[in-house]
């Protein structure tokens, strides 16, 4: 059933480009919906001075995201947050990567920009559950860099420079490039990354899982004075593409092609069989915040032994 949410005022656009890409992706990946509502909505909440239809709005998005947690109860990247930050992160991985490829090989387009600009938003989302990894830091702060130098390069007429760029002394630059794109509040960011160049783009991300489907038509109205208001994020390869020892930025091949990941055993893992190694892995650590030794025991054999194996037993 098609939810229909009141507009967005100037008071509450920080929130409207979340709002936007989870409208973007009620029909492709609930999953992804709903935690940018979330988002939103927590970072809604915290804006002063709201009128009553803002509050129409936030209570909008409130209703709606209890009904989809009942409809998708039965979904663990809904109602259990270890797996929906797995999730999230492994599919903003998915558009940087396909982004970063599309980039390095000097295919520029609209495509290449949202992909960019959709990751940093997904990455932003992923501050609901705390502070981020280096890495994922590091891939949120290129992703939107990446999504202004090319998206400003394409409007004055010039051709931007493929791959990694060094960014030296150019923070201001930087703010205010990123400023064109929209605000993108939430909790501040953990301490800088290194900043991306030729020799140090080092990604060390998690493998995706594929993109879920189906889900509500919803409509908000847009601010058409955003770049990016017309452009659709692409959607991202179900499997990204192999990389000896493990998952760095790639070039060449066609848009979509494969991920594998290989132990040094010679064990070809699937996708979904590390992100479940991963789970095993965050529930350990979980385990020993309540000083279960033995559960969180159980869970690393679990880990290592489909990593060895590529059996889950």
């Amino acid at each position: 059933m098609a939810t229909n949410f009141p507009a967005v005022s100037p008071v509450m656009k920080p929130i409207q480009h979340y709002l936007k890409t989870a409208q973007e992706h009620d029909g492709r990946d609930p999953i992804v919906a709903y935690w940018c509502r979330l988002y939103a909505l927590q970072t809604g909440l915290k804006i002063p001075q709201q009128s009553p239809d803002d509050r129409k709005l936030l209570l909008a998005i409130m209703d709606w995201l209890e009904k989809t947690k009942t409809q998708m109860a039965d979904n663990e990247s809904i109602t259990h947050e270890v797996a929906a930050q797995a999730y999230l992160e492994n599919y903003a991985l998915k558009l940087f990567l396909y982004a970063d490829k599309q980039d390095r090989a000097a295919n520029f387009g609209k495509n290449v920009v949202k992909a960019f600009y959709t990751a940093g938003m997904i990455y932003d989302v992923c501050l609901i559950f705390g502070e981020l990894t280096e890495e994922v830091t590091q891939n949120r702060k290129y992703a939107k860099w990446k999504a202004s130098y090319i998206h400003n390069c394409l409007k004055n007429g010039e051709t931007p420079v493929a791959g990694p760029l060094p960014m030296e002394d150019d923070t201001d630059e930087l703010a205010n490039a990123l400023a064109k794109l929209g605000p993108a509040p939430g909790p501040a960011p953990g301490p800088a990354a290194p900043q991306p160049g030729p020799s140090n783009v080092g990604f060390q991300p998690t493998p995706p899982p594929s993109a879920g489907g189906g889900g509500t038509n919803n409509t908000i109205e847009i601010d058409h004075s955003d770049p990016f208001s017309k452009l659709k994020a692409p959607t991202p390869p179900s499997e990204p593409e192999k990389s000896p020892g493990g998952f760095v930025p790639y070039t060449g091949g066609s848009s979509f092609d494969t991920l594998k990941v290989v132990n040094p055993s010679g064990v070809q893992l699937l996708p979904e069989q590390v992100v479940k190694a991963q789970k095993y892995c965050r529930w350990a650590e979980s385990a020993l915040n309540y000083d279960d030794v033995g559960t969180s025991i159980t869970n690393l054999q679990k880990a290592l032994r489909l990593l060895q194996t590529g059996k889950d037993e």
